[in-house]
């Protein structure tokens, strides 16, 4: 896997009930708009805000609006391994490509403990786990060197959705300790350290940034070899996804962005999730005309 995976959030009719219609629109804007792939029922996806019934929905929805042109990476992870290998297993039933599953929420959870969690998955499954390497969600930081043993014995995790700044320094640990063990890294955290994760070695994004045809083209540029035209296209709109990732409010900045752009209808995320105030409203409003106005970039305004 390489290029852009998007990862999707889950679209609330009137804050209710999940919104299927946007939901398909919102897939099929963003295929057109040349993403490599999708990881639906992650942390934009609000999956631990979802009801069994409503997992098994919008993973059918997006399983059903992609049939078959890209991959789908689906996310698995709960505190216990029991939960972890049934949503797992459903998700490769489904035709899920791979699983996303971060460290399990444990009282002194240690490396051996976190392996042996990610070997159980590898014996209980047939399609590959991308490893969330995610602190603040997992509570867990793994070390460079526990990312690369994992990767050694157990050849089913070796993607890795790399969130644990700093993100170009470690994957350029990774990839030198990997040594020949195929390692693939891909930035997350809204894409604000794209470019610096290029240069390291990262094979691309996966993230929800709203706008992924800005993540494609820098990530097609730079492996065309064009890194100066990645690079201008990065600085260019690097505002907009720094604004989007905003802890707290980076979700409901996203879903506004995502209905302004017409692929949801409403921009509610469930509760406890934070609204938009605002001056926030204002300026996003004005970061969208600042990046509208370089060259080349006026249909992000419309």
């Amino acid at each position: 896997m390489k290029g852009v995976f998007s990862v999707l959030a889950t679209p609330f009719r009137n804050g209710g009930e999940v919104d299927v219609e946007s939901l398909r629109r919102y897939v099929e804007h963003f295929i057109g708009a040349g993403v490599t792939g999708f990881t639906a029922l992650g942390v934009l996806g609000e999956a631990a805000r979802l009801t069994e019934r409503e997992r098994a929905l919008v993973l059918d929805t997006v399983l059903t609006q992609v049939n078959g042109r890209v991959p789908v990476v689906v996310g698995t992870t709960t505190e216990g391994l029991h939960t972890c290998l049934e949503l797992s297993r459903a998700a490769q039933t489904a035709g899920a490509t791979a699983v996303m599953v971060s460290p399990p929420r444990a009282p002194k959870l240690n490396s051996a403990s976190v392996k042996a969690h990610f070997a159980a998955l590898a014996d209980a499954l047939t399609i590959p786990i991308v490893i969330q390497d995610f602190p603040p969600v997992s509570g867990f930081a793994m070390e460079a060197s526990l990312l690369v043993q994992i990767a050694r014995d157990i050849p089913a995790a070796r993607t890795i959705k790399l969130e644990d700044p700093p993100t170009p320094l470690k994957t350029a640990r990774l990839l030198e300790a990997a040594g020949d063990v195929p390692l693939t890294i891909f930035g997350g955290l809204g894409g604000v350290y794209l470019l610096e994760e290029l240069m390291a070695g990262s094979a691309g994004a996966m993230t929800g940034f709203a706008y992924p045809e800005i993540l494609v083209g820098i990530v097609s540029k730079w492996h065309a070899g064009d890194h100066a035209g990645a690079a201008d296209l990065f600085y260019k709109t690097v505002p907009l996804m720094r604004l989007e990732f905003q802890e707290g409010i980076g979700m409901a900045v996203r879903k506004e962005v995502l209905k302004r752009r017409g692929l949801i209808t409403d921009a509610a995320t469930r509760a406890p999730g934070a609204t938009l105030d605002a001056g926030t409203k204002a300026a996003l409003d004005q970061l969208i005309a600042w990046t509208a106005a370089q060259e080349g970039l006026a249909w992000i305004s419309a």
